[in-house]
């Protein structure tokens, strides 16, 4: 039987390049934490030897831009050009915590580094604009976006932890009030008891709460 002719040269794995390496990470990072993120293993991952890595990605710190970017893409800043600052703020951030939630273990190393990705930075243009319209000084711009991500990304690995982080039973006598709030989530949802309520709950009074300090 002759050779299939489409079939010459083709190689028997897909090109090595900078979308694979970057997918690579990613699966290792969610499957065993930040800390596993080397060359090396991503290189065994791919079945690569660890120096051809460095023909598509500078550094690891490279790789780590290239992960935030990825993960950002899918945050969704358009409210901003639609909606009040206040209300724009609620749906970007939903979409922050959408973003970052299947992907909790990237945050450590997200945060070991100064951002230079231009996806986040597209966000956070359209986050200072919309805050300056609002009536915000640019000198509160960056501490107020730092407090709303802190509080998103904080969400983030709540929500990937155990479901309730707590659990006074068996010591109701000696913290009888606590106890009482921790058994009054029988009456919530079992699937999410807390970090969802927390978020909801929090993120509207962060926001009114900067709502009100703008106005004063």
């Amino acid at each position: 039987m002759a050779p299939n002719a489409n079939a010459i040269g083709r190689p028997s794995k897909p090109l090595l390049s900078r979308a694979l390496i970057a997918d690579a990470a990613l699966r290792l990072i969610d499957r065993e934490g930040s800390e596993a993120l080397a060359m090396r293993r991503i290189a065994r991952e791919l079945g690569v030897d660890p120096s051809s890595l460095y023909n598509h990605i500078d550094s690891k710190s490279d790789l780590i831009e290239e992960l935030r970017g990825i993960v950002s893409a899918s945050i969704d800043a358009s409210a901003f050009a639609e909606e009040p600052w206040s209300e724009a703020v609620i749906t970007w951030a939903h979409s922050y915590r959408s973003a970052f939630s299947s992907h909790p273990k990237l945050i450590p190393l997200l945060m070991s580094k100064a951002s230079t990705s231009p996806v986040i930075m597209g966000v956070y243009e359209e986050f200072a604009l919309a805050a300056g319209r609002d009536g915000w000084a640019d000198s509160d711009i960056l501490p107020i976006l730092t407090a709303l991500e802190s509080f998103v990304l904080g969400s983030v690995l709540d929500m990937s932890g155990p479901m309730v982080l707590f659990d006074p039973r068996g010591q109701e006598d000696e913290f009888p009030a606590f106890s009482r709030a921790f058994h009054a989530l029988q009456e919530a949802d079992p699937d999410d008891p807390v970090a969802g309520p927390a978020f909801e709950l929090g993120l509207r009074g962060l926001v009114r709460g900067l709502t009100e300090l703008r106005r004063r």
